[in-house]
Formats: C-alpha cells, sequence, structure tokens
C-alpha cells in the first residue's frame, strides 16, 4: 500500500494535503478504497457547505457497502471534483489524485503522519 510522506492521515482513513493559506485538499486514503472495494458512486458536498472535524461531508458507494466519509478539518467546502462524480473508479486506480474536496480552514484534529498511520492500517 501506499503512504505518501506529504499527506496527513486521520483515524476514519481520509488523508490530507496542505494547499497553503489554509487551503485543505481531502481524499481517501489507498487502505480505505481497497477496504471499499471497486467504487461505483461518489456523493460529494456543495461549494460553500460547512464541515465539521468528524461529521460526514460525503458517502462512497462501493459494489460491497455505502460508506460515509468524515472531515478531518473546520471548515467550508470550496470545491468539488466533478471528476470523481463522473469517474468513481478514478479513485481505485489512484486515490491520492482523486481528490474529493477541496477546503478552506483549520485542521481541527491530531492527523497521523504517514509512518503513524501505516502503523495503524499493518495492525488491522
Amino acid at each position: 500500500m501506499n503512504f505518501p510522506s506529504n499527506l496527513k492521515y486521520s483515524n476514519s482513513h481520509e488523508w490530507v494535503k496542505d494547499l497553503g493559506n489554509g487551503l485543505f485538499e481531502i481524499g481517501i486514503t489507498d487502505f480505505a478504497q481497497k477496504e471499499l472495494g471497486d467504487i461505483v458512486f461518489v456523493n460529494l458536498p456543495q461549494t460553500g457547505e460547512g464541515l465539521e472535524v468528524g461529521k460526514s461531508f460525503a458517502d462512497v458507494e462501493s459494489v460491497k457497502a455505502v460508506s460515509s466519509i468524515f472531515s478531518p478539518i473546520n471548515g467550508t467546502v470550496r470545491e468539488a471534483n466533478e471528476k470523481v462524480i463522473s469517474s468513481p473508479e478514478s479513485i481505485n486506480k489512484d486515490p491520492y489524485e482523486a481528490w474529493l474536496i477541496h477546503a478552506e480552514g483549520a485542521i481541527g484534529e491530531e492527523l497521523m503522519t504517514a509512518e503513524e498511520y501505516e502503523a495503524l492500517v499493518s495492525s488491522k
């Protein structure tokens, strides 16, 4: 599995990329997409919607189940990735390029480094 070192990770398997100036890119991890299996549908929030740490902001549907995606930041959605809506399978191909949203705000929980996240998922 792949754990890019330039990202931070949540316990609920989301990744966060700091784009600077209070902007963040958020997606689901390689571990999460493998656990979900083939992703067939993505439901993302609208621009301007609020985000709260630990609260669901999106749903990802796979052939196995529907899973909620939880916010690792407090803030506001600035952009939803239309490409993953039209091609949800792109998350399975490259979960770190197939981001879900760009958001403005602040990290509201202690996120893990790549090494810490790898240790978490390797124990599962």
